[in-house]
């Protein structure tokens, strides 16, 4: 990537893209390529989305919490075949609108990336921002971490000015 590259991104490195800020930054680009970028990697020319699916999702936390979230996955499969260039915008756009045609998902749900290349396990990505850099649009995915939500929301408690000082960082 070069430093002409125009980001499109969350500022906030707590965010992550949504499915709308996704086709936001998507659209317009539809001719150009579009790059996943994982582990220090380009994803190969020819990966193939394999699958998108969407959930609601009701849970516990380690502090006996209910959490409740919307969640979209689109699984990338990062395989090699002979004479395939990376997918174009407008193609990953419209396998995107036919699945929503019947698996609706929510513009602001949280997006996964789950990526494999077959043979290795399947792992689990966020993605933060698009660049888009000549004939390419890149999207930058990263590890999502597995994290406390009780201790996760006293830290942002403790960094805000104005929020209620919780007296436990977590669970235990």
């Amino acid at each position: 990537m070069t430093a002409a590259a125009n980001p499109v991104s969350v500022q906030d490195s707590t965010k992550e893209l949504s499915m709308a800020s996704l086709f936001g930054g998507l659209a317009g680009h539809e001719d150009k390529a579009l790059v996943f970028h994982y582990d220090g990697r380009d994803v190969r020319p020819s990966y193939h989305v394999t699958e998108v699916k969407t959930g609601a999702f009701n849970a516990l936390d380690c502090g006996a919490n209910p959490e409740s979230w919307q969640e979209t996955f689109i699984q990338l499969w990062d395989i090699v075949e002979d004479h395939r260039g990376h997918m174009p915008v407008g193609k990953f756009l419209a396998i995107m609108g036919k699945v929503a045609q019947s698996v609706p998902f929510p513009a602001e749900a949280r997006l996964t990336f789950e990526v494999s290349d077959g043979v290795t396990p399947m792992q689990l990505y966020k993605a933060d921002a698009i660049s888009i850099d000549g004939g390419i649009v890149r999207v930058p995915l990263s590890a999502r971490p597995s994290s406390c939500k009780p201790r996760d929301r006293w830290l942002e408690q403790r960094s805000s000015c104005c929020g209620p000082k919780a007296s436990e960082p977590c669970c235990g």
